[in-house]
This record gives structure tokens, C-alpha cells and sequence, in this order.
């Protein structure tokens, strides 16, 4: 096979593309609007972090060859488990994440189990337990609180060990070095007078480059990774050499799980509170930052690195509209026509790689 033809059928190349064509674009528009100052790239970082935190679960488990439709009722859910347990019924914050992942994982393994033990489509295992989760989530909050959002969480959270693992920062120091310098700036009135714009890098940010990390050795460097690839690709092959396929896909649901737990956590300890109708149409989001970045629907084939930059154009054309001081419902149009764009991509790249006409 000539090299360009290998480097036309990675699947980060469409994702490549389209980052350079997004930033390009906005470096046009956008210029001077304080975007890509640092505190305007923190923003957009932010908001792309939280859709790569979601996009990698749901990358490795369309790569497996299933779909999870109930990633967004997970967020929701998970954040109003923690909310409850910490602030209604005054248990640790630790004792309350804990719990909220272990819930989310077993969510998980039993959307995994009841697709491999019923035959059913992912589509529509996981279409249910989106309404279930969702349900529960709502009348949970109203039985006991009589209201949707529960707040109060940044108080109870207060010195407890796990808290700042999911809501804290890092590398405070190095941005009052830089803001001493002269290279960022620095708040010239208010009760941060003197203090950078920039206090430090947002836990939700290396939470999702250590999974995009993660994720990324996972699938290129390891055997598992290879079953991913062959659970997606051709399951019934991939059995007969041997490939535990109802593992990996199980596994697969209940890393999607986590993935929405994780953003949930950190979603609770950012805004200090949860709220039943968190995480709406979360899962459809994930799903487009996957096809953007180069993953097939048919399974067997995609990119983790492709799903981050799927993630990144995401957050950026979201932000980069507000910056640029369109018209925020168009932001819906430029995800129409971006995903219409990858999709178009990735059906060439399939019929090249089949050779099909």
C-alpha cells in the first residue's frame, strides 16, 4: 500500500483537518476578542476537556461496536448520589464519591450484560436505562428534597481528601510566576486585586489528558487493545481466535460509566451542587466528538487521539462563536455541518479499507 493511502485511512486525519481548519478560522474571526489569550483559552479548554472526558469511554466502546445512549442520565445521576449522601444524609464526600462510581460501574456491567444475554441492540438496552437513570435521578432529588437541585456540596466538600482530586488545581505556583513576569495578567481591583487571571490548571483538564493518555495505551499498545479492535470488527471471528468478546464489550460499558462518573464528580465540585438535568444530550455529544475524530459506526475501527481532537473542535467552535460574538444557536449548525463532513470522511475511508464501490 503507497504511504498516502496509509496516511488518507488513519482515522485522526479528518480530525487533523478539521482542528487546523477550526482554529484557522477562528484565528481570522476572532482575533482580538481575547480568545486565545490565556484566560480565554482556559475557557475553551475547559469545555473541551469536559466533552474528551465523556468522548473517550464512548470512543473504546463504539470501537468495541456498541453504542451507550445513557452516558448523559449517568452524569446526572452520579451527581445527585453524591449530593445526597454528602449533603442531605450527611455522610464524607469520599465515602460518597466511592459509592457513586461503584453504582455507575455496576450500571455499567449490567448494560453490557444484557446486551451480550439478550441479543438486543446497544441502541435500544442503553435507550432504556437513559429513561430509568433519568427517572430515578429526578425522583430520587424530589423524595427527598422536594427539588431538583441540591446544593451545598462546596461546604461539606471542604478538606475532604478526595474532593480536590476531582474540583481542585494544580501548578498555582507557576502561574503566579508567570503572572509576576509579566506573560499573563493580573486582576486590578476586587478581592483578587494582584492576584493572575489564571490560578492554576483545572483538575477536569488532567482528568481527561490522563485518560485520553490512558485510553490511547490501552488500544495501541496492548493485547486488549487489539481485542477492542477485533470485538468491533468481526465478534464471531474474533471468538474463534480465542477473544473473550463478552468481556471486552462489559468492560467497555463499564469504562464509559466511569467516564461520565468522572466528569459528573467534577462537574459537582465545580459548581458546588447537582442538579437532576445535568448531563441532557451528553451522550449524543459524545458520540459526534467520536465520528468527528474518525471512528466508524459499523465498529472495529477509530482513534482515541481522533476523539480527543473531536472533543477539541467541539469545545472550540462552541466557545469560538461566543467569542466572535455570533449567534449562539448557530453553533448547531456548525456541528451539523462538521459531523455531516466526518461522516462523508469516514464512509471513503471504510469503502477504501473494504474496497468496497
Amino acid at each position: 500500500m503507497p504511504a498516502w493511502r496509509k496516511a488518507l485511512i488513519r482515522p485522526e486525519l479528518g480530525a487533523i483537518c478539521g482542528t487546523i481548519i477550526v482554529f484557522a478560522f477562528f484565528l481570522v474571526v476572532a482575533r482580538g476578542t481575547g480568545m486565545f489569550a490565556p484566560q480565554g483559552i482556559l475557557n475553551w479548554g475547559v469545555v473541551s476537556a469536559q466533552f474528551a472526558i465523556i468522548a473517550v469511554g464512548a470512543c473504546l466502546l463504539m470501537i468495541a461496536g456498541e453504542f451507550d445512549l445513557s452516558v448523559g442520565s449517568m452524569i446526572g445521576f452520579a451527581g445527585i448520589v453524591i449530593a445526597l449522601m454528602s449533603v442531605t444524609w450527611g455522610y464524607p464526600v469520599w465515602l460518597a464519591i466511592i459509592v457513586a462510581f461503584a453504582i455507575a460501574l455496576a450500571v455499567g456491567a449490567l448494560n453490557g450484560y444484557l446486551v451480550i444475554k439478550t441479543g438486543l441492540p446497544s441502541f435500544i438496552v442503553t435507550l432504556a436505562f437513559l429513561y430509568v437513570l433519568r427517572g430515578l435521578t429526578i425522583y430520587g432529588a424530589i423524595a427527598t428534597t422536594r427539588q431538583t437541585i441540591i446544593g451545598g456540596v462546596a461546604e461539606v466538600a471542604q478538606g475532604d481528601p478526595l474532593a480536590w482530586l476531582f474540583g481542585g488545581k494544580i501548578l498555582g505556583f507557576l502561574f503566579v510566576w508567570l503572572a509576576d513576569i509579566g506573560l499573563i495578567g493580573k486582576f486590578v481591583a476586587g478581592p483578587k486585586a494582584g492576584q493572575p487571571v489564571i490560578d492554576g490548571i483545572p483538575m477536569l483538564i488532567i482528568w481527561a489528558l490522563a485518560l485520553i493518555a490512558f485510553a490511547h495505551v490501552l488500544l495501541t499498545r496492548t493485547r486488549f487493545g487489539n481485542w477492542i479492535f477485533a470485538s468491533g470488527g468481526d465478534a464471531q471471528a474474533a471468538r474463534y481466535v480465542g477473544v473473550p468478546v463478552n468481556r471486552v464489550k462489559i468492560l467497555m460499558f463499564m469504562f464509559s460509566a466511569f467516564c461520565a462518573t468522572v466528569f459528573a464528580t467534577c462537574q459537582v465540585m465545580e459548581f458546588g451542587s447537582a442538579a437532576a438535568d445535568r448531563g441532557l444530550l451528553k451522550e449524543f455529544e459524545a458520540i459526534i466528538s467520536v465520528v468527528i475524530g474518525g471512528a466508524l459506526l459499523t465498529g472495529g475501527y477509530g482513534s482515541v487521539i481522533g476523539a480527543a481532537l473531536g472533543a477539541l473542535i467541539f469545545g472550540v467552535v462552541q466557545q469560538g462563536l461566543f467569542f466572535a460574538g455570533v449567534e449562539s444557536s448557530l453553533f448547531r449548525v456548525f456541528l451539523g455541518v462538521i459531523l455531516l463532513m466526518a461522516v462523508i470522511l469516514n464512509t471513503y475511508i471504510r469503502r477504501m479499507i473494504t474496497g468496497e464501490r
